[in-house]
């Protein structure tokens, strides 16, 4: 996933990207995969350490020559999301594709999960998206479009959104909210052309460590995933690249499934 090589041309060649959650997993990913495809890139996190270990996500494409710019944000305040926003704009002139990747989970049940757990939980998986794309869709509607689309949103949801997230109430909430979030834009702002899906992963091996890295965990996961393997961050940061790209056309609302056929068993 490191191994990184700047062709100057891509799929979002000259496209301004803002997205959240860059440091670690997913979010790093896609960082990764969009500069490999000619993104300018703000990435947005708390953090700029890397859950998983490894180079900085900013430093790793600094020394490959990437368009890249780090802001701290914590997506559940307005004002860090304003500034986020505002740095697209400042330092690329426009704001072309939000990916909303930055996620937290306490991982506990309903009866185990305190009101202060929720809340927060709920403030970064889902006020965050909304925050975000509320800031990114004020933007895009005042740039001329590109093509056939003022903006683009990809959300990053979870088949936890459509089915239950065991013994983690209030992640599968909030996932569930980004997945009926990302059909609301998409249909009251497809006129003004403004795209939006999302990409909901199954079981990915970020490498963070946790309750998710469990040996229960993975043996859940693998016997429920039809496919002979559990999935890679690459696998969402390829299906992410698809929906911010012109070729993802007449598409619009979708949640796309990358879970090697968990959804589908």
């Amino acid at each position: 996933m490191d191994r990184l090589e700047n062709t100057g041309a891509g799929r979002l060649a000259g496209r301004s990207v803002l997205i959240t959650g860059a440091s670690s997993g997913i979010g790093r990913a896609i960082a990764l995969r969009f500069a490999r495809a000619g993104a300018r890139l703000v990435l947005a996190d708390i953090t700029e350490a890397v859950r998983e270990g490894g180079v900085p996500t900013m430093e790793l494409l600094r020394e490959h020559g990437f368009a890249a710019r780090f802001v701290r944000t914590d997506v559940a305040s307005e004002s860090d999301v304003a500034a986020a926003v505002e740095s697209a704009l400042r330092h690329y002139g426009r704001l072309d594709v939000l990916v909303n990747d930055a996620a937290v989970s306490v991982g506990k049940p309903l009866l185990d999960t305190t009101l202060d757990e929720w809340n927060r939980v709920l403030a970064v998986n889902l006020t965050g998206v909304f925050l975000m794309s509320r800031a990114a869709v004020r933007a895009m509607l005042a740039q001329a479009p590109l093509g056939e689309t003022r903006g683009r949103i990809v959300n990053v949801s979870s088949q936890h959104g459509m089915i239950s997230a065991p013994r983690n109430v209030a992640y599968g909430t909030s996932k569930a909210g980004v997945v009926y979030l990302t059909r609301q834009i998409a249909a009251d702002y497809a006129a003004h052309g403004i795209v939006c899906n999302a990409v909901a992963p199954g079981k990915i091996m970020t490498g963070k460590p946790g309750s998710a890295a469990s040996a229960e965990a993975i043996a859940y996961s693998q016997a429920r995933t039809p496919m002979p393997r559990l999935g890679r961050p690459d696998d969402v940061a390829s299906a992410a690249l698809f929906l911010a790209s012109d070729e993802a056309s007449f598409l619009t609302g979708e949640n796309l499934l990358v879970d090697g056929g968990w959804m589908a068993a």
